[in-house]
């Protein structure tokens, strides 16, 4: 029987999916979290739930008939589900554009108040990006399937569970230079996975729909302006250097190579392309859904992991007083 107040949540183990699962269930949502393995990622998606109110389920491979199983359950789907860089080949175009169509068919089968599928901001324009072709493939098939679907596009998003400030703070810890890609020009609009969270939440709340949204921050910085805020906030100097585009390309193929890659060829050339608003939709900001935090307060919450004494170092007791 569907509940009008179930949540189902597809990429619920990762770092949006636990807020979300955080704020839903503390405001009374039940939440029903999709794991690959509730084996490896069931307790760590428990903790983050108020008692009774979570339900998780495993899937191993998606159909039609288990999707709309699940989505017999509940009024709302999100979908989160998203890859960085591709174990297989063709796996964008699996993960980002026919999973997607799949969800939001079913949703629209299944009758859903909202299918919520996050996408990526500053896509548009990358034309030799297969991510960000994947992902444009992606909203196209949700909008053809579900009109009143809300496609969501956020700039980075971090937080101490994130994959970008953790491994910068990682590699600028260790690494005694740091290579700048595109001079380190590229903007970014982050934004804190707990305004996105909220944001998400305000959506469901207000029932929007048929809406495409761009998720920013309130700040503006340049690559090199993110690196200098992180080296900053672990409290170290690191020599920082404009790499040529084919070194950087060289760069990039050695660290594809690793089982989890610093960076890949894609991914290169991504970062050509600013990652700000396009003007081409409404910004979350334009429906009064703010995002208030702000980078250089919320990293040094969780920088001292990488800095020398931890949390009782010098400069963070200096800070405190």
């Amino acid at each position: 029987m569907k509940n009008q107040d179930s949540i189902l949540i597809f990429g619920s183990s990762g770092q949006i999916g636990k807020s979300l699962i955080r704020i839903f269930t503390k405001n009374n949502y039940r939440v029903i979290a999709v794991t690959r393995s509730i084996h490896r990622k069931g307790y760590q998606i428990k903790t983050q739930s108020n008692y009774g109110y979570l339900e998780l389920e495993e899937v191993n491979s998606f159909s039609e008939e288990i999707i709309s199983r699940l989505m017999k359950k509940a009024s709302i789907c999100i979908n989160l589900i998203g890859i960085l860089y591709e174990k297989k080949e063709n796996q964008f175009d699996l993960i980002h554009s026919h999973l997607p169509s799949l969800l939001s068919k079913m949703a629209s089968k299944n009758s859903l108040n909202q299918f919520i599928h996050l996408s990526a901001l500053g896509i548009e324009s990358a034309k030799d990006s297969e991510y960000a072709k994947s992902k444009l493939s992606g909203e196209k098939k949700v909008r053809e399937n579900f009109s009143n679907s809300i496609i969501l596009k956020p700039s980075i998003v971090y937080s101490v569970d994130d994959n970008f400030t953790t491994n910068f703070m990682s590699l600028l810890s260790k690494l005694p230079i740091m290579p700048l890609y595109y001079n380190g020009r590229t903007k970014f609009t982050p934004i804190h996975v707990t305004d996105l969270s909220n944001i998400i939440f305000k959506i469901v709340q207000n029932k929007i729909i048929g809406q495409t949204i761009e998720c920013i921050g309130p700040e503006v910085f340049t690559f090199k302006e993110i690196i200098l805020k992180i080296l900053k906030s672990i409290n170290k100097k690191r020599l920082l250097f404009s790499l040529p585009l084919p070194l950087a390309k060289l760069n990039a193929k050695l660290f594809q190579l690793m089982p989890k890659p610093l960076l890949t060829l894609d991914q290169l050339r991504l970062l050509r392309y600013d990652n700000i608003v396009s003007k081409k939709y409404k910004t979350n900001f334009d429906l009064k859904m703010y995002a208030n935090k702000k980078f250089d307060e919320e990293i040094n919450r969780y920088s001292y992991n990488w800095t020398i004494g931890g949390q009782f170092s010098k400069k963070r007791i200096d800070k405190v007083n």
